[in-house]
C-alpha cells in the first residue's frame, strides 16, 4: 500500500483574479446566468440541469486506503478503496485543469454547534454549484471569515472526466475522499447532491471518533414545549416533508448530530424533493422557493419561466435547495434538546408494513440496523421508475464509512439514556404492492405523526399485528381505523399473507450478517 504524501497547496490557483471568493447569492445568480449555466424561474429561483447524472453515483465513490483508514473503514461495495498514489496523480491532473479557469470558492461550516463544526472550503467550476453549497451549509459571519482556516477542501470539476484505466475509477465520474490529506475530489457529474453528501460522509467518519457525536441521516424539529423529534429515513421517505411542520420549529431536514448537549444540524439549508410539489400539500417548501433558492432538474417553461413540479421530464428526483431560514419557523441556530420521539421512516413497496407502529427499544435497534425502505426513482443512478425494496443499514448505508455497529450502538445508548420513544412510520404503499396499491396519503401520515408527537398516542389502545410482531394503535385521530392494519386493505387476504411472508424472509436473511445482542435479533419478525 502506497503512503500518502503531502499535496501542493492551492494558494497560487485561488489567488488569481478570475477566482471569486465568498460571493453573495445575488452575485452567484448573475454569474450563473452570464455563463449560461442556469436560468431564472418566475418565482426568482435559479433553475439548473445536471445532464445524464440526475442522482447520486454510489458506484463511483472511493476512499483513499492508507494508515489512517485501513483498519477503520468498513471496506466493501459502499466504501471502495483507492491507492494514495492514484488519488495524488488525479489531484495533480485536476489542479492543472483548474490553473486558468474561472472558479468560485465558498468558505463554510458543517455543523450548527460551534463545538463540533467542521470548516469546509468548497471550490466549484460552476457558479450555480457554489450557490448550492452556500445555501446548504452553515454560512460564517464576517468575523468568522476573517479568521477562517479550512479543515477539509472539496474540489468539484463536473467538466473533468476520469480515465478509469489510468485513474483506477469505475467510470468517468469520481467522488474520492482522502481523510489523511483532507481533500475530496468530485468530477464528471453535475449532480449537486454529491457536494453535500461527500461532507456528510466526512462527518460520519470523524464525529464518532473525535467528539463522541452520533451522526444521523435524519430531519429534526422542535415542538412548542421545547421537545425535539427526529425523523430517520432515506431520500423520498418523508424526512423533509414531515419535519416541515407549521406548528413546530425546523432544526433541519437531512443531517444532524446527537451530542452530549443535544441535537444540532450539520447543514444551514434544506434539499427538498420537488416532484408533484403543491402549495396546498407542502406550503412551507413551496413558499421557500424564491430568489436565492436553486431548482435542480425541474422543468421550466422557457417563455413564462414557470416551473412544472408535476413533470418528470428530466428525472423523478427533482430538487430544490434553499437556506433553512427560508422556512418561516426555522430554529436559528439549528440546535435542540435531546429528543423525546424518534421516528424511523420507511416506504414499503410491498404494501404490507403498518402505517405506524410503536417500537420497544430492542425493536428500534432491529429496525434501525435493518434500515428497510424502497429506493425511489431517480435518487441514485440506475434506479428506474419502479421502487426497489432495499435494506440500507441505519437508513444511511451509502454514507457510513465506519462499521454499522458503531452507529447502532450510539443510537441504542442514547435512546436508553434519554428515554426516547421510537416509532416506525410507513409512508409507502397500502392496499397492495407498488402497481396495485396506492401510496399512503400525506394527510394521514401527517395526522399520525402529530398524534405521536403531541402525546395523544401515549394512552392509546394497541394491538400486535401477527406478520411482523409490531404494536399498532387501534385508533388515531383523523385517520380511518381500517388503514392502521394493512391486511384490512387487501381484497385478497391470502395474497397479503404471502407478500408479508416474503418481506419477513427478506428481513431475516438480511439480518444474518449483523453481530448484535440476541435480544435485538429476537425483536425482529420471524419466519413461520
Amino acid at each position: 500500500m502506497a503512503l500518502a504524501t503531502a499535496l501542493p497547496d492551492l494558494s497560487s490557483i485561488l489567488s488569481r483574479p478570475n477566482v471569486h471568493h465568498n460571493l453573495s447569492a445575488g452575485n452567484l445568480v448573475e454569474h450563473s446566468i452570464r455563463r449560461n449555466e442556469a436560468m431564472l424561474a418566475n418565482n426568482g429561483a435559479l433553475a439548473a440541469l445536471t445532464g445524464s447524472r440526475t442522482g447520486r453515483s454510489p458506484k463511483d465513490k472511493f476512499i483513499v486506503k492508507d494508515d489512517v483508514t485501513e483498519s477503520k473503514i468498513n471496506w466493501g461495495s459502499v466504501n471502495q478503496p483507492l491507492d494514495p498514489d492514484k488519488f495524488e496523480a488525479l489531484y495533480h491532473r485536476v489542479t492543472d485543469y483548474l490553473a486558468d479557469r474561472e472558479l468560485f470558492v465558498q468558505d463554510l461550516f458543517c455543523g450548527a454547534d460551534p463545538r463540533y463544526r467542521l470548516a469546509a472550503r468548497l471550490i466549484n467550476e460552476y457558479a450555480w454549484h457554489n450557490l448550492f453549497v452556500k445555501q446548504l451549509f452553515v454560512r460564517p459571519s464576517a468575523q468568522e471569515l476573517a479568521n477562517y482556516a479550512p479543515e477539509f477542501t472539496v474540489i468539484a470539476v463536473p467538466e473533468f472526466l476520469a480515465d478509469p484505466q489510468r485513474d483506477g475509477t469505475a467510470s468517468e465520474v469520481f467522488i474520492l475522499t482522502d481523510f489523511t490529506r483532507k481533500v475530496v475530489l468530485i468530477g464528471g457529474t453535475k449532480y449537486a447532491g454529491e457536494l453535500k453528501k461527500c461532507i456528510f460522509g466526512v462527518m460520519n467518519f470523524i464525529q464518532p471518533q473525535n467528539n463522541n457525536v452520533f451522526p444521523m441521516h435524519c430531519s429534526a424539529n422542535i415542538g412548542k414545549d421545547g421537545s425535539t423529534a427526529l425523523f430517520f429515513g432515506l431520500s423520498g421517505t418523508g424526512k423533509t416533508t414531515l419535519s416541515a411542520d407549521p406548528d413546530r420549529e425546523l432544526i433541519g431536514d437531512d443531517e444532524h448530530g446527537w451530542s452530549q448537549h443535544g441535537i444540532f444540524n450539520f447543514e444551514g439549508g434544506c434539499y427538498a424533493k420537488c416532484i408533484r410539489l403543491s402549495k396546498e400539500g407542502e406550503p412551507q417548501i413551496y413558499n421557500a422557493i424564491r430568489f436565492g433558492a436553486v431548482l435542480e432538474n425541474v422543468a421550466v417553461d422557457p417563455n413564462s419561466r414557470r416551473p412544472d413540479y408535476d413533470s418528470d421530464r428530466y428525472t423523478e428526483n427533482t430538487r430544490v435547495a434553499y437556506p433553512v431560514e427560508f422556512i418561516a419557523n426555522a430554529a436559528i441556530p439549528g440546535v435542540g434538546r435531546h429528543p423525546k420521539n424518534v421516528v424511523l421512516l420507511t416506504a414499503d413497496a410491498f404494501g404490507v408494513l403498518p402505517p405506524i407502529s410503536r417500537l420497544t427499544p430492542n425493536q428500534a435497534m432491529y429496525h434501525f440496523i435493518s434500515g428497510y425502505t424502497s429506493k425511489l426513482a431517480g435518487t441514485e443512478a440506475g434506479v428506474g421508475k419502479e421502487p426497489q425494496p432495499n435494506f440500507s443499514t441505519c437508513f444511511a448505508a451509502p454514507f457510513l464509512p465506519l462499521p454499522p455497529k458503531a452507529y447502532a450502538q450510539m443510537l441504542g445508548e442514547r435512546l436508553k439514556q434519554h428515554n426516547a420513544q421510537c416509532w416506525l412510520v410507513n409512508t409507502g404503499w397500502v392496499g397492495g404492492p407498488y402497481g396495485i396499491g396506492s401510496r399512503m396519503r400525506l394527510s394521514y401520515t401527517r395526522a399520525m405523526v402529530r398524534a405521536l408527537l403531541d402525546g395523544r398516542l401515549r394512552n392509546a389502545e394497541f394491538e400486535i399485528e401477527p406478520a411482523f410482531g409490531l404494536s399498532i394503535p387501534k385508533a388515531v385521530p383523523e385517520v380511518p381505523p381500517e388503514l392502521l392494519n394493512p391486511r384490512n386493505l387487501w381484497s385478497d387476504k391470502a395474497a397479503y399473507d404471502r407478500q408479508a411472508a416474503e418481506l419477513v424472509a427478506r428481513f431475516v436473511e438480511n439480518f444474518k450478517k449483523f453481530d448484535v445482542p440476541e435480544e435485538v435479533r429476537k425483536a425482529g419478525p420471524k419466519e413461520k
